[in-house]
């Protein structure tokens, strides 16, 4: 794990973590023993917010009202389309948010009032942005669960890793690059050297389970996309990969698939949704939904995933996704629906299982 997630070291601070922490790339947030006055959380949402400043102007009120129901101890998001602090040609803190030109500091400031409003004022919040308004994640956590270490680099990642250490799991929330169309650098290539990456990584991963969630940007299965022959055969302008494992819709060419199965059954994950909904459901089933406008309209895929340690799949009470229909309702907003995850409290047994793993 050591060579993706660099931290500097800190010592502890019995002061509490400032709404965005200010850190350099690479460092870790830690918080102390006091601010952990609960067990590790156990209710979870990811979600592509596909520009969360737009969701704030236009579907902030639908999404608070969700998350004020649903009260996840957790919320990944991704897509969060906000650029990384520092002035133009000058290195960058992509742990904070721009705010260098009146603009930047506008749209800062609408952000920050609406997650410091209820429900979002009892969250903590972490960074990991690109330098431009592009890809970018956010995780938010519940003051009373803080976790014990946070982490943001794998490599160059374009604002796409938050990694956070809890007492018993880690929790990874990533933004998977979109694989493209064609044999180039920021296409199938970007993708490969990423799968590579995170396939290394929960090979690496030990001592703790692993909650690995965000926009994974693959449809592992047919069953995973409301129309298999469509996506299987899609193309852009017409062009044709000369492999034919790249064929398709990117996230659902056979090599991406195999490369995401690869990654499962290697670092013994267990896909949560899946592992609990056995059958395709077309109405509640999918997590992106193409433009309702055009020949996408109806076209659905799961693209979006809570994956776990196989030692955790037995405490899975709920994975849900919580938009449905071609209209996409529930997904405020964005061509992504929220995606949630409920775990059980781990038994005495699981406590001492896991506790042997970390003494070990």
């Amino acid at each position: 794990m050591k060579r993706f997630f660099k931290p500097i070291e800190k010592e502890c601070s019995a002061k509490k973590p400032a709404l965005s922490p200010s850190k350099k790339d690479g460092e870790t947030t830690e918080t102390s023993s006091e601010e952990n006055s609960k067990k590790d959380p156990l209710k979870f949402v990811t979600w592509n917010a596909n520009s969360l400043l737009l969701r704030v102007k236009n579907n902030w009120p639908e999404f608070s009202n969700f998350i004020t129901t649903f009260d996840p101890d957790v919320i990944a998001l991704q897509e969060v389309r906000m650029p990384a602090a520092g002035s133009k040609d000058a290195p960058k803190n992509h742990q904070e948010l721009k705010d260098d030109t009146k603009a930047s500091r506008e749209e800062k400031l609408i952000l920050m009032r609406a997650l410091s409003s209820p429900p979002f004022k009892n969250y903590q919040i972490w960074w990991s942005l690109a330098d431009s308004k592009y890809a970018g994640t956010a995780l938010l956590v519940k003051k009373c669960f803080q976790p014990k270490k946070v982490s943001f680099s794998l490599e160059k990642t374009d604002g796409r890793v938050i990694l956070a250490e809890f007492e018993t799991f880690y929790l990874l929330n990533t933004y998977a690059p979109n694989n493209g169309w064609k044999e180039e650098e920021n296409s199938f290539q970007r993708r490969r050297k990423w799968d590579k990456r995170i396939q290394e990584f929960v090979l690496q991963c030990s001592g703790k389970p692993l909650i690995w969630c965000g926009d994974l940007n693959v449809s592992h299965e047919e069953i995973d996309v409301s129309h298999p022959e469509f996506f299987a055969a899609a193309k852009l302008n017409g062009y044709v990969p000369p492999n034919k494992e790249d064929w398709g819709q990117p996230g659902f060419t056979i090599a991406e698939r195999k490369r995401f199965g690869a990654i499962l059954k290697e670092g013994r994950l267990i896909d949560a949704y899946r592992f609990l909904h056995k059958e395709k459901d077309m109405d509640c089933g999918f997590s992106w939904s193409g433009n309702p406008i055009g020949k996408y309209r109806g076209k659905r895929m799961r693209i979006d995933y809570f994956i776990v340690s196989e030692e955790l799949k037995d405490r899975i009470i709920a994975c849900e996704m919580q938009g449905h229909g071609i209209e996409l309702e529930g997904f405020y907003g964005s061509d992504h629906c929220p995606v949630s995850l409920e775990l059980s409290e781990a038994s005495s047994d699981s406590e001492k299982r896991e506790k042997k793993n970390l003494d070990e």
